[in-house]
């Protein structure tokens, strides 16, 4: 049997999901008419590991392991990396500033775009996000030392 893309892919997908599950355990689930803080990522986590396993079983269709090309490995690298920075800030800086940091990363350091466009659209974004999420939807979303 020959390693093939799918096969790895599915499986990081039965892995991932089965991680959800574990960190997401200490959550209330609650019931249908009224769910819990832990509905939403045990069900996305059931779907990863049912889907991943339908990818695994259709690996034979996808291009053997060994021919993939790794070109683009530098440029995924950096993404995790100036994310990983953005999760390791969140809580000090809080919701608003740590997101307009990292789309100015992304955009600036990972992407090469026009650093005025790039604060622009960082901004605009992430206002939006928060308008969102922190007052609409009224998300308990991390302050900063500055109050936002």
């Amino acid at each position: 049997m020959n390693l093939r893309a799918d096969h790895v892919a599915g499986a990081a997908f039965v892995v991932f999901g089965g991680l959800l599950i574990a960190l997401s355990g200490d959550l209330p689930t609650g019931q249908l008419s009224m769910p819990g803080a832990g509905f939403l990522p045990k069900i996305v986590a059931t779907l990863m590991i049912v889907l991943g396993f339908a990818l695994a079983s259709r690996a034979r269709e996808s291009a053997p392991l060994a021919d993939i090309g790794w070109d683009d490995l530098t440029h995924a690298a950096s993404v995790v990396g100036v994310t990983a920075v953005g999760i390791a800030l969140y809580s000090q800086l809080g919701f608003i500033l740590t997101m307009v940091l990292m789309l100015l990363g992304l955009l600036i350091l990972v992407e090469r775009r026009n650093v005025i466009r790039a604060s622009l659209y960082s901004v605009v974004v992430v206002l939006l996000a928060f308008g969102l999420f922190g007052k609409i939807l009224k998300a308990p979303l991390l302050t900063g030392p500055f109050g936002f």
